[in-house]
């Protein structure tokens, strides 16, 4: 008995992860656990029921988060730009643009993977879509199956590292409290803050030189295997025309304007994450009622245009109401920004009229609901299991256990890597970011390890392992939609080569850290 009482915090660890495993439901699943190890805590004596009395005052404190206010809304964006369908034009088109040159089609689908992920962030919409669209035409211009089917599920991944992403927002939100606890554990009383603005500007550049990785990779294989990436056929007559800049601009526009509009408004320090956030779900909505209704552009352009504005107007001259002192140029602003609002607002009640014509806004709305719902629901489970962990003393016992191994902060990194690496061969990102994290985050930050740098390292991470056979999640998306005449080995052989490019990229990230500070340091210095 003395056994299980002082180790009751690992047991409780352990015993949420084989009912997750289980598949129970995640948010029940941590609530129930943490629950019923606080009672066998208080009838042992060790757990102090003074823990649970900080629960309601953790919901409430949730609730209040307003970063969190920009998980609904990019999950919105890319909800909506999935329906509207703005990844099939960007995939046609980049299909067509570099189809007629060997590998092209590979490069393409590593471009187009990398613009979704940037506009839209959802890992298993992007995998599904490309997989349909891709993947048939790579394999009818005879593209070794095994390239093109790691080539799709690997492009999805990268809405894990590229900016706006959802995990990154997960990570920020985390890893900030955790940052605060570890200074606060230091004696540091007036603690560094760090924001997901800058997570996103530290997984920028290596989210970019991961695709590059892989575009050398295509490259690499039309070079030394031409056979794995052959030229169309000369005679193909489905062959469809090259794109003119027309079309082009066409495709990419929306894509752009909408990466450009979040991230720049966020890396220029125009807006906060939450801000950006409601500009990319606009942003979206006005899109998907301009696909929905091309011939009749004008006042979807009209209101980008006034966004855009607002956008630079915010940046440039002080737009603030009820300013007494505010000069004639400032209260020109102040005009031309209630006459930009207008134009906004009316472009958006023409979208949303649209797009509920079109039946997509309520199948997007519920779809949009029912994941954030998942998440919030998530979060306060993971809210109760964290007190209860805590409760237990499992957060003393992982600091010791971390700083107790031989090799210092190295290896105390390494391990948790390692841990979270195989834990997200089983487990959803959320489940690992909202329980695995708030665990070993404050212990690795006591250790004077940059918190950019290890949000960065996570989420490559936890992207790595979405990959890895055989229960990477991108995996079984991909399976979901190819014909049946690939099996499921050959789309694992595939992944592999893929696999390593990560884990050269990771081991590239952990040697050279500042690929993940260099940018937050220049962007936002004091």
């Amino acid at each position: 008995m003395a056994w299980i009482a002082d180790n009751l915090h690992f047991l409780l660890f352990g015993g949420a992860c084989l009912l997750l495993l289980a598949g129970f439901p995640v948010a029940f699943t941590l609530a129930g656990s943490g629950l019923l190890f606080a009672g066998i805590g208080l009838a042992l004596d060790v757990f102090d029921p003074a823990f649970l009395n900080a629960f309601p005052h953790r919901i409430f404190g949730t609730m209040n988060n307003q970063l969190l206010i920009a998980v609904p809304l990019f999950i919105f964006m890319g909800v909506m730009l999935e329906r509207s369908r703005v990844a099939e034009e960007l995939l046609e088109s980049m299909g067509r643009l570099f189809g007629s040159i060997r590998g092209g089609l590979g490069i393409s689908v590593s471009v187009v993977g990398a613009l979704l992920a940037a506009s839209t962030g959802i890992v298993g919409a992007t995998v599904v879509t490309m997989g349909l669209l891709s993947l048939p035409s790579m394999l009818r211009q005879g593209y070794d199956a095994r390239l093109a089917c790691g080539s799709i599920a690997a492009a999805g991944t990268l809405g894990q590292i590229i900016p706006p992403s959802i995990v990154l927002v997960l990570l920020g939100d985390v890893l900030s409290s955790a940052y605060q606890q570890a200074q606060l554990a230091q004696g540091n009383f007036s603690p560094d803050t760090m924001s997901v603005g800058d997570l996103f500007a530290g997984a920028l550049l290596p989210g970019l030189a991961l695709v590059g990785l892989y575009i050398l990779y295509q490259a690499a294989m039309a070079l030394f295997r031409p056979e794995s990436s052959p030229l169309p056929a000369k005679a193909d007559d489905d062959a469809s025309p090259r794109p003119g800049l027309a079309d082009l601009f066409h495709a990419l526009i929306a894509p752009l304007a909408l990466i450009i509009a979040v991230l720049g408004s966020i890396l220029t320090g125009v807006a906060t994450s939450t801000e950006a956030a409601s500009v990319g779900a606009i942003g979206a909505l006005l899109l998907a009622g301009y696909r929905l209704d091309s011939r009749r552009p004008a006042p979807i352009y009209a209101a980008i245009g006034a966004l855009i504005g607002l956008i630079v107007l915010t940046n440039m001259v002080d737009i603030r109401l009820n300013r007494p002192d505010a000069s004639i140029l400032e209260r020109l602003g102040q005009i031309i920004a209630a006459i930009a609002t207008l134009v906004v607002a009316a472009g958006i009640a023409i979208a949303l009229g649209r797009v509920w014509r079109g039946k997509i806004l309520r199948p997007v709305i519920e779809a949009t609901t029912r994941i954030t719902t998942m998440v919030f629901g998530i979060l306060i489970g993971a809210a109760l299991f964290s007190l209860v962990f805590r409760g237990l003393g499992g957060d003393v016992a992982v600091t010791d256990f971390l700083t107790a191994l031989p090799g210092g902060k190295v290896a105390a990194l390494f391990a948790v890597m390692a841990v979270m690496f195989l834990l997200g061969f089983f487990l959803d990102f959320i489940e690992i970011v909202f329980v695995v994290v708030p665990i070993v985050a404050p212990a690795l930050l006591m250790m004077d390890i940059s918190p950019v740098w290890l949000g960065v390292m996570m989420a490559m991470n936890l992207q790595t392992s979405f990959l890895t056979p055989p229960f990477g999640f991108a995996l079984f998306y991909l399976r979901g939609v190819a014909p049946d005449s690939i099996p499921t080995s050959t789309i694992y052989r595939g992944a592999l080569p893929f696999v390593a490019i990560q884990l050269v990229a990771l081991l590239a990230l952990a040697e050279f850290p500042r690929m993940a500070t260099w940018l937050p340091g220049i962007l936002f210095a004091d």
